[in-house]
């Protein structure tokens, strides 16, 4: 597989917090990453640190052999990287349509409000929320408004989406279709990375799991292997998950 990203040593330090520790690590083209651990061990500093929202205070962050290491927000997204957010916080005025077009205006950094407004709608289309188009955003449920902020990272025509705890809050059939999306987002050929706590989807959508434990990388290969692994039930599944988990992925 090719890479499209790679992290070499990538570390991030606030005051006398190691969040990210050393982290090297590679991300195929086309492929669905499940990136997984405890809360605090660094999984939303590592796209922030991506994503140009926090600069790396160690290491070097590659992308499509470019290195984007002190790249602002802006610089990556107009370079193919987008993201999600845990909260979602839309434009509660603006429709849902609008929010999605300032999205797509942001990104590509040319063209004209008629053509951002265009592939807005299609976006919109896409994730199932061409009828609420007019509707002010405030006004969508959590379900509806986690398809919006997909809707929105898609708008910025991304050739890698971080996709930070999308499931978070909804319920069994959400996350069905939820799960959908993200398969239907890979078949375009967008490159995922899905952080996420739900075991169940990341063994369902992830041909590929990494571990951080203490902003540190332990752990990095298929569902299988990673279920199994003895750091990982230690610092993050428990044994008993870890046995479901493990037949779940098909192991004895």
């Amino acid at each position: 597989m090719a890479e499209l990203m790679r992290l070499d040593a990538v570390s991030r330090r606030f005051g006398g917090l190691q969040a990210l520790d050393r982290v090297t690590l590679d991300i195929g083209r086309g492929e669905i990453l499940g990136l997984i651990g405890p809360n605090g061990a660094g999984k939303t500093t590592l796209v922030n640190v991506v994503t140009g929202v926090h600069r790396a205070t160690g290491g070097r962050v590659h992308f499509e052999g470019r290195d984007i290491t002190s790249f602002k927000p802006y610089q990556a997204a107009r370079a193919g990287i987008a993201r999600t957010f845990q909260v979602v916080q839309p434009f509660p005025e603006l429709t849902v349509h609008e929010n999605v077009t300032a999205a797509a205006m942001f990104s590509s950094g040319k063209g004209g409000l008629r053509e951002a407004r265009a592939f807005a709608a299609e976006q919109l289309e896409f994730v199932g929320l061409s009828a609420t188009a007019d509707q002010p955003a405030a006004t969508l449920t959590l379900a509806m408004r986690k398809r919006l902020e997909l809707a929105k990272a898609l708008a910025m025509r991304p050739r890698l989406l971080f996709l930070d705890e999308v499931n978070a809050g909804l319920n069994s059939a959400e996350v069905e279709q939820a799960m959908g999306l993200i398969n239907q987002i890979a078949g375009t050929g967008v490159t995922i990375v899905l952080i996420e706590h739900l075991m169940k989807v990341v063994l369902s959508v992830c041909s590929r799991i990494v571990v951080l434990h203490n902003g540190a990388l332990i752990a990095d290969g298929p569902p299988s292997s990673i279920v199994s692994d003895p750091h990982v039930v230690e610092a993050y599944l428990g044994k008993k998950y870890a046995q479901m988990a493990a037949q779940a992925a098909g192991n004895p």
